[in-house]
């Protein structure tokens, strides 16, 4: 993944989690980093860890404070990186929210946040990215879940999401592949230290049964951890992928061929 060096990445959801995992990543391997998050004191620790990672004389990452469901901030996010760095050749979507629901406790309001969020957010940076990807003949990465595999109860809204990120991946990837751009997704299972948990809204005592429920659920017998899922990212976004598009890419420790019940 050595050729990752140099390479211009915009970064989603880069204040925790994923996100973060997958920027000291890319920051390791030498590449020039815009890293966007709405949690500004998240985004800048992981900033300080990447300048703490890099090559020497590396460039300072790019800081992009945003609220994604802003189109004027989406759109400042490409202007800035390009004005930073003159091109673009990875973008990686990993900001997502996860809300619990099923037909009977969710609402309006929960299904445009969580599509808001999760679909359409990606479709438009995406939109606005793919003339520069086009240019470099880079490639995209976005990460979906399990959950766009098959279906679990009582995440309606965020199943809907996650298909929808699945065929988002596929349709733009036979778009934009006769200009020599790749498009893969990575579908995660269950992932710890990831804050989404926390954000749905469980207790501690809540979150800590649901990951033991989960870790019961996994073949391998543990949920994964951002490292795990910024690996396969890494992998999906360097030429070791070079003949790889339109793939959606389970890290979720064989959960997705379970007959989950």
């Amino acid at each position: 993944m050595s050729d990752i060096n140099g390479k211009v990445a915009i970064i989603t959801g880069a204040g925790a989690g994923i996100g973060a995992a997958t920027a000291i990543l890319f920051a390791r391997l030498g590449a020039k980093l815009s890293l966007t998050d709405r949690d500004e004191v998240n985004l800048k620790h992981t900033i300080d860890e990447c300048v703490r990672v890099s090559p020497a004389h590396a460039d300072q990452p790019l800081m992009a404070l945003a609220d994604l469901c802003s189109g004027a901030e989406v759109t400042k996010i490409v202007d800035a990186t390009i004005a930073k760095f003159g091109r673009l050749d990875i973008l990686v979507n990993v900001a997502g929210v996860l809300e619990f629901g099923s037909i009977e406790s969710t609402s309006m309001e929960q299904y445009d946040r969580v599509m808001n969020v999760n679909v359409r957010a990606i479709y438009h940076l995406t939109m606005l990215c793919a003339p520069h990807l086009i240019e470099t003949r880079g490639n995209i990465v976005n990460v979906s879940s399990v959950n766009g595999t098959r279906s679990f109860p009582g995440f309606l809204a965020y199943n809907m999401s996650k298909s929808a990120v699945n065929m988002m991946t596929s349709s733009i990837a036979l778009e934009l592949a006769p200009k020599g751009v790749r498009v893969n997704g990575v579908s995660p299972g269950a992932v710890d230290h990831t804050g989404l948990f926390d954000r749905a809204g469980l207790t501690a005592d809540a979150r800590d049964k649901l990951v033991e429920r989960l870790k019961a659920k996994h073949p391998l017998g543990r949920i994964g951890e951002p490292a795990d899922i910024a690996r396969a990212i890494a992998f999906l976004a360097s030429s070791n992928a070079s003949f790889v598009t339109a793939e959606q890419f389970h890290v979720d420790g064989g959960l997705h061929a379970l007959c989950v019940r």
